[in-house]
């Protein structure tokens, strides 16, 4: 059988194979390598936004914004107020396996590969130490 007909064959039965499964669990669907920043549960759920966050949110375009759907509307809809306002399209993704992740601003398609994609602060600390339990 020819190769490709056995591909869509393959795509149909078993969909179409992800890379980096793990990783777009943990991120809410998007990989490290386009990462801006991500932000911990609490981290979201704190009443104040996060300044880097949305100077990035106003400085770059071909943005996305992926939201944990575990978490509440009213604690993550400032962040959304602030994408639509901007016309930074957003997924609320509900991820398949627990992440300490609530919100992931990240490119659309592009690699960026920064170094530092966490805001270290006591909120953040306190996520990655219940996730390590």
């Amino acid at each position: 059988m020819n190769e490709k007909v056995q591909q869509k064959i393959d795509h149909a039965l078993y969909g179409i194979p992800q890379v980096k499964v793990e990783e777009r669990n943990l991120f809410l669907s998007t990989i490290v390598e386009r990462i801006y920043y991500a932000l911990t549960l609490k981290q979201v759920q704190r009443d104040m936004m996060y300044n880097p966050v949305l100077e990035k949110m106003n400085q770059e375009k071909n943005l996305h914004l992926y939201i944990n759907g575990n978490l509440s509307y009213a604690t993550y809809s400032k962040y959304v107020k602030v994408a639509n306002s901007k016309g930074i399209a957003f997924t609320i993704t509900t991820p398949p396996h627990e992440s300490p992740f609530g919100l992931v601003l990240a490119t659309k398609n592009t690699a960026i590969d920064r170094e530092q994609i966490f805001i270290e602060d006591e909120w953040f600390e306190r996520d990655m130490e219940e996730a390590k339990n």
